[in-house]
């Protein structure tokens, strides 16, 4: 019987068991844990909007280390307008140092469709502009639970294509355009390149695809291993759905379970995972079925790490290596597509 109890117990901690961030990841989870974020299920999403973010914890490591807190410097920053699916909605265009005409990169940002803005990201596109030598369009697409699926993936598709068509007067390269996104932002990011080959439209010529949500499974060995981590734990995940998604019947949509969806003909991709997050397998398992669909894919997942360490470069270097290898195959595209008229269709 003692026996037995042990043995219990050993199964119980193993289920539990999760990985220690490194010292470059504690430091920054340590700080935002000293802000007091109240757990998502306990909020309204108006109220979680308002909540401390990891954003706000690299700010306050950079402090406490004495580093300017000022942002990645780019050549040019343009707040502007411009058509979703239903209206006007806000986007930030971000042009590095360089010759046009330039390839462009569409991003969306991370927050569960539901939270976060292009100000809570901004380090994320200053880091892949400069990087890549490419024009970022930031796109602030419709939220849930005021706007439920698919407002923020018609948005994601709408901007697209104002960029495939607008390119070339903020100095794009029409012919050259990619798509990039974080958690929910590599979601829509994906789902684009879905939508872009079933509607005919151009197809974008990568993706850059960072931790993103790609199924709705519970149980995989991420969420199990990771169930209460943080900054993104599973209660949190299970809410944002929640705020989103009209019912779990919409999670059956390809565009939402990515792992789920037929594959075939998107452009070459990059994954990035972190060891110490929920959505960990599920993005090896898109990567996995990526390959399998025949698409070329480069896949890297990095320990002691966080969901949303991307962004991080400031205080993180596992976020540095990252935003270079997420880069290197963004350039690696544009190279091939710099000969090319205009971005190919989808047959």
């Amino acid at each position: 019987m003692k026996r037995t109890v042990v043995f219990a117990t050993l199964l119980a901690g193993a289920a539990m068991a999760a990985a220690a961030p490194n010292s470059d990841m504690k430091a920054v989870l340590d700080k935002l844990a000293s802000m007091n974020p109240k757990p998502l299920p306990q909020l309204t999403a108006a109220e979680a909007r308002k909540g401390p973010t990891p954003a706000d914890a690299v700010k306050a490591v950079m402090q406490e280390k004495g580093k300017s807190t000022e942002p990645e410097p780019v050549a040019k920053v343009l707040d502007l307008k411009i058509p979703g699916a239903e209206g006007q909605i806000p986007a930030r265009i971000y042009t590095p140092e360089g010759k046009g005409p330039l390839p462009v990169v569409v991003y969306f940002h991370g927050g569960g469709w539901v939270i976060a803005n292009n100000d809570v990201y901004d380090s994320s596109p200053r880091a892949l502009a400069n990087l890549a030598r490419a024009i970022i369009v930031a796109v602030d697409y419709r939220q849930g639970p005021e706007h439920k699926f698919p407002a923020a993936h018609e948005d994601a598709f709408a901007a697209y294509k104002w960029a495939l068509e607008n390119a070339s007067s903020f100095g794009g390269d029409p012919a050259r355009v990619a798509v990039a996104g974080e958690s929910a932002g590599g979601n829509l990011a994906a789902a684009v390149s879905l939508m872009a080959r079933d509607r005919k439209a151009a197809m974008p010529v990568a993706e850059l695809l960072v931790y993103p949500i790609a199924g709705y499974d519970f149980d995989t060995p991420s969420y199990e291993e990771n169930a209460t981590a943080k900054p993104l734990d599973k209660a949190g995940m299970q809410w944002f759905y929640q705020q989103y998604l009209n019912s779990p019947k919409d999670a059956q949509d390809p565009r939402i379970s990515l792992v789920n969806a037929d594959l075939h003909g998107l452009p070459p991709t990059t994954v990035i995972t972190a060891q110490i997050d929920p959505l960990r397998s599920e993005g090896q398992t898109l990567a996995k079925n990526l390959e399998k669909a025949g698409v070329k894919v480069e896949s890297k997942n990095y320990d002691g790490v966080t969901h949303e360490f991307f962004g991080m470069g400031a205080v993180v270097a596992e976020a540095k290596d990252a935003e270079k290898f997420g880069t290197d195959g963004l350039k690696k595209a544009f190279a091939k597509s710099s000969a090319k008229p205009m971005g190919r269709r989808a047959e």
